[in-house]
């Protein structure tokens, strides 16, 4: 289970070092193999791969009035290897289809990450929170 949220900056290679705290749970649950793919939230999602393989069947089986969202989720899918320093390369079309720069956030979502430019993030919480809570959780509490 992933959660929290981590500042990272991307290097100029456009590569992003994985945080301490996630890397060992990566390297044991899929010995550092993952996959990115652009959302049409404005970020990119990024599973280790036996969590995508699952996503990926069920995408892949979807009717052809959905293939616009086939094409969002697998035709922009990168499988990616963490190297030995604990590092991924996001590709350059990924970076540049949710505009990643340097400043990057990394937030754990349960089985998986989103990876948002920092910038857009606070943005986006913040006409989340200006709109108020959705009725569907209308029920909720700590």
């Amino acid at each position: 289970m992933f959660q929290g949220a981590s500042a990272i900056n991307l290097d100029a290679k456009g590569r992003m070092s994985i945080p301490a705290k996630h890397r060992d749970a990566l390297a044991q649950q899929c010995e550092g193999r993952m996959t990115l793919t652009k959302h049409p939230h404005g970020c990119l999602l990024f599973f280790p791969r036996p969590v995508w393989e699952q996503h990926r069947e069920q995408i892949a089986a979807w009717p052809m009035q959905a293939r616009a969202w086939q094409r969002i989720f697998l035709g922009n899918a990168c499988d990616v290897e963490m190297d030995g320093a604990g590092r991924v390369l996001i590709s350059p079309e990924l970076r540049a289809a949710v505009g990643l720069d340097r400043e990057v956030m990394l937030l754990g979502m349960g089985s998986h990450f989103e990876i948002w430019d920092a910038a857009k993030l606070a943005e986006n919480e913040a006409q989340a929170v200006a709109g108020g809570m959705p009725d569907v959780l209308s029920n909720f509490s700590f």
